[in-house]
């Protein structure tokens, strides 16, 4: 392959990053630890990874009620990712945020929302922000194939090539819309063909492979920091576990996800990397062990930070004309 190893191998160690983030979220929602929802990300992650190595550390994503490989991917730290999740004061939204409503500006993530296609306006108004500004970053705004039937979707789309903003849209088509096989709710068999509509490139990628996803983001993300315009890529892939964390999956067979986990991108990944000889089994180990270990230390600090307390239920809210919080 013509990338460097570490490149390479960072991809392989950053979704499996992702990968250990959402199963240990998972294991521990089911013990009945962390309130809320989960959805998780697990099958998903060669996408968030793929698209967050092509981008610059100021370039700017808004995510969706599925975020935590965003953040992750986008260089989010686990421990007050994990601390968020189990409801603390040192999670990143002080623990009144929880899973889908994760953010930092500081990394140029601009939040998690609950609303399905509720990033793709955020994505325009920082989009337009940027243009006007004329700072030459790039926003790329991720969301759903339920989010594509939206009117969020066609009018953040008209609207970032009407003014050609710096806007990239990662449509991570996972098959379902919650309980809704999208090939049953949506009318057209590509989602990128709506891209011709209003008249940005439109491509189609297998989600789960890797290199695919970073090439092609990469492209769009050039393009539109060179003031090209927008781009719609659509990355097919599928969600391997369902809705959220305790959705009985009544909805689809149990072979169906079957034949999927055997297209997961990671096992995919790795057998790549193994087969060229660009990384041993050994540092596989290594990797995992370190990630394991990684993923321990944010749950322990997570479960040793302190609860929210009642009397600063309405703290961070507003701020004045001062800066100051109410």
């Amino acid at each position: 392959m013509r990338y460097s190893k570490n490149f390479l191998v960072s991809l392989y160690q950053t979704m499996q990053k992702i990968r250990k983030f959402e199963q240990s979220a998972e294991q521990l929602f089911l013990e009945g630890k962390l309130p809320g929802f989960i959805h998780l990300y697990i099958g998903e992650e060669a996408i968030a990874t793929g698209v967050m190595a092509a981008l610059n550390q100021g370039d700017y994503i808004t995510s969706t009620h599925r975020g935590h490989g965003h953040m992750i991917a986008k260089g989010g730290d686990i421990k007050r990712m994990m601390a968020e999740l189990f409801g603390k004061t040192s999670g990143y939204c002080k623990g009144k945020g929880g899973s889908m409503h994760i953010a930092d500006f500081s990394i140029g993530v601009l939040g998690a929302n609950g609303v399905v296609g509720g990033g793709l306006p955020i994505a325009i108004g920082a989009g337009l922000g940027i243009k006007m500004k004329e700072t030459n970053q790039v926003v790329v705004a991720f969301f759903g194939d339920g989010a594509s039937n939206t009117g969020a979707f066609h009018e953040s789309l008209n609207f970032a090539s009407v003014y050609r903003l710096p806007i990239v849209f990662i449509n991570e088509n996972n098959q379902y819309a919650s309980t809704a096989k999208t090939k049953e709710t949506t009318s057209v068999q590509n989602i990128s063909d709506r891209a011709v509509s209003y008249s940005m490139p439109g491509i189609t990628i297998d989600g789960n492979n890797i290199i695919a996803v970073y090439e092609t983001a990469r492209e769009a993300i050039e393009r539109a920091r060179d003031q090209g315009g927008p781009t719609l890529i659509e990355a097919k892939t599928y969600r391997i576990k369902g809705h959220f964390v305790g959705d009985p999956t009544k909805y689809r067979e149990n072979i169906e996800v079957n034949k999927f986990w055997e297209n997961e991108p990671i096992k995919i990944w790795e057998k790549q990397l193994l087969d060229s000889k660009i990384i041993t089994d050994k540092e596989i180990k290594k990797i995992n062990e370190e990630l394991d270990a990684q993923i321990s230390e944010a749950i322990l600090f997570a479960e040793n930070s302190s609860d929210p307390i009642p009397e600063n239920a309405l703290s961070d809210l507003f701020v004045d004309d001062a800066g100051y919080d109410y």
